[in-house]
């Protein structure tokens, strides 16, 4: 892939704001045509670094929604028993995010469910019944302060405040 220029990391910023504007408001936007926009959007796709368009709900207004956070620690498993764990949850529409993580816990996941009932479910398929997993232990979200998907693609020139 080629090095971002300035325009890329203000419009790839900008996609990850709100994806959802017109070709010619991001081009107004970044400083380029509606048709330049597109060139970039595809030149991403087609490199891997847009995977793809999502919505993104809100969290404060999603009905019966629990969000949990899961730190699992695995038995120390083959990287066939890894991989087939990490299947699992990449196949779960519960699971929002997965993190292999260093230090006492191998794992973060995160689930999204909708009611108590769901997250007891689906905690008892991906973890309980999963027989590489030696504990787990689940830290309820009371407040969602922030959530947030976006990666920076650059690094941060202006001092924190």
């Amino acid at each position: 892939m080629k090095e971002l220029d300035d325009i890329d990391h203000r419009l790839l910023a900008e996609l990850q704001s709100d994806a959802g504007r017109t070709l010619r408001a991001l081009g107004e936007i970044v400083g380029l045509s509606p048709s330049g926009v597109q060139r970039r959007l595809v030149g991403y796709r087609d490199t891997g670094l847009l995977s793809r368009t999502t919505a993104i709900l809100d969290p404060g207004v999603t009905p019966n929604l629990i969000l949990a956070v899961c730190l699992v620690a695995m038995e120390r498993a083959s990287k066939r028993h890894l991989a087939a764990f990490e299947k699992k949850l990449l196949a779960a529409p519960e699971v929002q995010q997965v993190y292999d993580v260093s230090g006492e816990w191998d794992y973060v996941v995160v689930l999204a469910t909708s009611g108590m009932a769901h997250h007891n479910s689906a905690a008892e398929h991906l973890l309980m019944d999963s027989p590489d997993v030696l504990r787990y232990t689940t830290l309820f979200v009371l407040n969602p302060v922030r959530t947030g998907t976006a990666i920076p693609t650059r690094a941060r020139t202006t001092p924190f405040r």
